[in-house]
């Protein structure tokens, strides 16, 4: 099949791929020139597991090709992928210029029959302004399909690969048996091709990532109670966690959730709540919560310093939202980072991916270590803000040789507590018992 996706983010350059490796001819279009231009010499222009690989071999295969011209990626797609960002409005709402402004040219421009396939994460009711909007100039007919992804950054190949489902938002019957011709290698195993209207399919996606982030947070909350009475989050996390009704997975403490989505989406959900008149009091909450436990750990590190982290220097381990990832965007590192040099911290700072994105933002603020080990070196104490796992087993002698005070702020969980002890580390760690 022919197949057109707009815009090359992480979401957009994941589904044009990955439909690329089963077969389809695909086009990509993006109007930043530079990065079409490398692509175009593959480069890859994210950090994604896996997708370099099928990256290179679908574009020395012919299937992947990239341009500026949405012309030309109309004219050779049967079905049209908006992969658009859809960022925060000030107001908590979803900003739908993009893909609003995208349509209007689409309707301008297609002269045969296309499905137009809503990929972003959109609030309920954006298929229904696609289709009106491109009706209004429109010659020849279309359908708007609303087609929500489910990739989670760092496992986003495997994820499109082999999907748990697919959910298609579709009132036409001609669109539908597109999207499950077009889906059907990808669910061989009997994993379910769900349909459903568009505006369903549209809030399913807000529901998902909203009640996700609840469970985040309320395992957040739990953590804070734990120190508060003594408990240890981690054997609690364990024993909820055995309930099948409740699930292992999300439920790990820390210092928040970050990333392109959780924040976003649930900012949206709640916005468009209140548009609806309808008050979603347990997603305001999720969001308080969520924004106090990014820096949670800031008054432990400062009483830990004499409440004075001026000249102090603070190493820092793991910068993205979340491992296997270089994406930044609301990652609790960037709110730890600020408050610290705020109060005049030197930060040393570490990650194998996001380093560049990070210099972006932050300049010569910082240091920028060219290892772990490296950024360590006469550190008053240690802070892990992401849990790659490379942080996992570090050489803790090493490590209590180099600083200058053997402190571990952990945001992460990842050390067991009677080995800190045994390492002779003071260590802090969210929802147990301080070592010291």
């Amino acid at each position: 099949m022919k197949i057109t996706v707009v815009g090359t983010g992480y979401v957009g350059l994941v589904t044009g791929t990955c439909l690329a490796e089963t077969g389809n001819e695909v086009v990509c279009v993006d109007i930043d020139a530079e990065k079409v231009l490398k692509m175009q010499n593959g480069v890859v222009p994210i950090y994604e597991p896996h997708l370099d690989v099928l990256f290179e071999r679908n574009i020395n295969a012919d299937r992947l090709k990239f341009t500026t011209s949405l012309d030309e990626g109309l004219e050779h797609g049967e079905i049209i992928f908006l992969a658009l960002p859809t960022p925060e409005d000030e107001d908590g709402s979803a900003d739908l210029s993009y893909v609003l402004n995208v349509s209007e040219e689409i309707g301008k421009k297609i002269k045969t029959y296309k499905v137009i396939v809503d990929k972003s994460t959109v609030p309920v009711g954006t298929a229904e302004k696609v289709q009106k909007v491109i009706a209004a100039n429109a010659v020849c007919d279309f359908d708007v399909v609303s087609n929500p992804e489910f990739l989670r950054e760092g496992f986003a190949v495997d994820d499109f690969l082999k999907p748990e489902r697919i959910v298609v938002g579709s009132s036409s019957e001609k669109a539908t048996k597109i999207m499950q011709k077009l889906y059907s290698p990808f669910v061989r195993s009997g994993n379910p091709i769900i349909i459903m209207d568009e505006k369903s399919a549209e809030l399913t996606k807000y529901a998902a990532n909203a009640f996700l982030a609840t469970k985040i947070t309320f395992m957040n909350e739990i953590a804070n109670y734990c120190e508060k009475v003594g408990a240890d989050v981690d054997k609690v996390r364990v024993g909820m966690g055995t309930d099948s009704r409740i699930g292992k997975r999300f439920l790990f403490p820390g210092i928040g959730y970050g990333g392109s989505c959780f924040p976003k989406d649930v900012k949206a959900l709640q916005k468009a709540g209140s548009d609806s008149d309808y008050d979603f009091k347990i997603l305001d909450a999720v969001i308080e919560v969520n924004d106090t436990q990014k820096t949670t750990l800031l008054p432990k590190i400062e009483a830990y310093l004499d409440n004075d982290v001026s000249g102090k220097k603070i190493a820092i381990w793991g910068l993205a939202f979340k491992p296997e990832t270089d994406d930044i965007r609301e990652a609790p590192s960037l709110y730890m980072m600020k408050a610290l040099l705020d109060k005049g911290a030197h930060l040393s700072v570490f990650d194998p991916e996001a380093m560049p994105n990070i210099k972006k933002m932050f300049g010569d603020s910082l240091n920028y270590a060219n290892s772990m080990y490296e950024a360590t070196e006469g550190a008053d104490s240690l802070l892990i803000c992401t849990e790659w796992s490379i942080f996992r087993t570090p050489n803790f002698q090493k490590l209590r040789e180099q600083m200058i005070r053997p402190a571990i702020f952990d945001g992460r969980n990842l050390y067991n507590l009677d080995d800190m002890e045994s390492e002779g580390f003071t260590y802090f760690s969210v929802g147990r018992k301080q070592i010291n």
